[in-house]
C-alpha cells in the first residue's frame, strides 16, 4: 500500500513539473488560493490557528494529515462540521470532514475534507437596460461567487512507530463566479508530526509540487459590457500557488488530576514574495507567527471535557514606507503598523460529541471583521 502511494506521488509530482514546464501563459501570485489558509475548526480558531503539532481528531485531515495516524488516540471514525460568516453575513463559510482508520491497529488512516466560501445572490446588472436605453429590473439576475476545495487525505506510522506519523492531502480545488469564469486545479501537501512524552512537533508543506489553477472565462456573457467601459477583457490562463511550508510545536502542561495547559506555537512561511502584512519579510520569504493556548479540565476518568482557549494570529507589522509619491515627487510616508488580531473560545465534551465556539478577531469590532465560528464534532462507536 505504501510502495503503491509513493508511486502516485512520484506520478503526481512528475505530471505537475511537465505541466508547469508547458504551461505558455501561467503566472505565479501571491495570495493565490488563500481560501485554504483561512482554516476549520472552533477549537483551532480559538487558539489562534496554532495547529500543526496539536491536531489528532479529524480536522488534522486540514492542519496537519500526519496527526490523522497519532498514537493513542481512539479507533473512532469522526465526522465535524463548521460556519462562520464574515462581513456582516456577506460571505459564508462552511466545512465538513470525515476521518477513520483503515486497518484495525489503527497504524492507517483516511481523511476528507470539504470546504466552501462564498458570497451568494450577487446582484447582475449587465443587462439592466433595453434595446431602447430603458431601465428593467426584470432583467436583474443574480449569481454567486464561491471557492471549493476537497482534499483527500492518506495519514501512517511508519513500522507502526510510537512518535512518528506521515501524511500527504491531495487536494481538487474549484473556483466559480457565476456564468462569467471558473477555475479547476489540483495540488498535493506533505506533512510529518512527532511526539514524545507531552512535547509535540509538525510540518505541513503546503502546495509541495505547486497547486495550478486552470481559469476559464466564458468571455460572451460579459465582453461586450468590458468593451464599452474601457475594460480589459480577461483571457484563459493557468495560476499557480508556490508551496508554503507551516512549522508548529506545542506542550501538554499537566497542573494536577484535574486541570492541564496545551500550549501551541505556529509559523507560517511563505516563499511566494514579500507579503505587505507579514511580520517579516524578505528576500521573496514571508514569515507570520501565531500562538494559542487551551485550559483543560478532566473528569475523574482523566479524560478533557471542558475546555477554554485563547490565542492571537495576524500578528503584522508595517514599517510605513510605501511606493506612492506626491504629485511633485516626493514619497508618501504613514504612521508605522503594528497589528495583533487575538480570539477567544470554548469547548464542552459530552460523550461522543463535542461542541466549539471560537471569536476571531475580538480586537477590532468596529470594521466587521470579528466571527462567531461555531463547529461540532461527532465520534462514531
Amino acid at each position: 500500500m505504501q510502495y503503491t502511494l509513493a508511486r502516485a506521488i512520484a506520478c503526481l509530482l512528475l505530471g505537475s513539473l511537465c505541466l508547469f514546464s508547458h504551461a505558455q501563459e501561467s503566472e505565479a501570485r501571491k495570495y493565490s488560493n488563500e481560501f485554504l489558509k483561512i482554516g476549520v475548526g472552533a477549537r483551532a480558531f480559538g487558539m489562534g490557528k496554532a495547529q500543526t503539532a496539536v491536531s489528532e481528531d479529524v480536522t488534522a485531515g486540514y492542519w496537519n494529515p500526519a496527526g490523522l495516524a497519532s498514537s493513542g488516540k481512539p479507533l473512532d471514525p469522526e465526522l465535524s462540521l463548521m460556519h462562520a460568516a464574515y462581513f456582516a453575513n456577506i460571505a459564508n463559510y462552511n466545512h465538513g470532514g470525515f476521518s477513520m482508520p483503515i486497518d484495525s491497529a489503527g497504524q492507517r488512516w483516511f481523511g476528507l475534507t470539504l470546504i466552501r466560501i462564498g458570497v451568494d445572490d450577487i446582484p447582475n446588472t449587465l443587462q439592466l437596460r433595453d434595446s431602447d436605453g430603458s431601465i428593467n429590473l426584470d432583467r436583474i439576475q443574480s449569481f454567486s461567487a464561491s471557492d471549493f476545495a476537497a482534499m483527500f487525505s492518506y495519514a501512517w506510522r511508519p513500522g507502526n512507530s510510537e512518535r512518528l506519523s506521515l501524511g500527504t492531502n491531495f487536494k481538487i480545488i474549484y473556483r466559480g463566479v457565476g456564468r462569467f469564469a471558473n477555475a479547476w486545479g489540483f495540488g498535493l501537501d506533505l506533512a510529518v508530526r512527532y511526539k514524545v512524552d507531552n512535547l509535540q512537533l509538525g510540518l505541513v508543506i503546503n502546495d509541495a509540487t505547486n497547486t495550478f489553477n486552470a481559469w476559464t472565462f466564458n468571455t460572451e456573457t460579459f465582453e461586450d459590457a468590458f468593451i464599452n467601459t474601457g475594460n480589459e477583457v480577461p483571457q484563459n490562463s493557468v495560476e499557480i500557488t508556490r508551496p508554503s511550508a507551516r512549522l508548529g510545536i506545542a506542550y501538554d502542561l499537566q497542573m494536577g488530576r484535574r486541570f492541564s495547559a496545551l500550549l501551541a506555537l505556529d509559523t507560517d512561511v511563505f516563499f511566494d514574495g514579500n507579503r505587505s502584512a507579514s511580520l517579516w519579510s524578505g528576500g521573496g520569504v514571508s514569515i507570520d507567527p501565531h500562538a494559542g493556548v487551551e485550559l483543560a479540565y478532566k473528569n475523574e476518568f482523566g479524560k478533557k471535557i471542558a475546555f477554554l482557549r485563547g490565542g492571537f494570529y495576524n500578528l503584522q507589522y508595517f514599517d510605513g514606507t510605501t511606493s506612492d509619491t506626491t504629485p511633485d515627487g516626493d514619497p508618501i510616508i504613514v504612521d508605522p503598523i503594528n497589528e495583533i488580531f487575538p480570539t477567544a473560545g470554548v469547548g464542552v465534551l459530552v460523550k461522543n460529541f463535542q461542541i466549539d465556539y471560537a471569536l476571531a478577531n475580538i480586537g477590532d469590532f468596529s470594521a466587521n471583521l470579528h466571527s462567531h465560528v461555531v463547529s461540532i464534532r461527532f465520534a462514531i462507536k
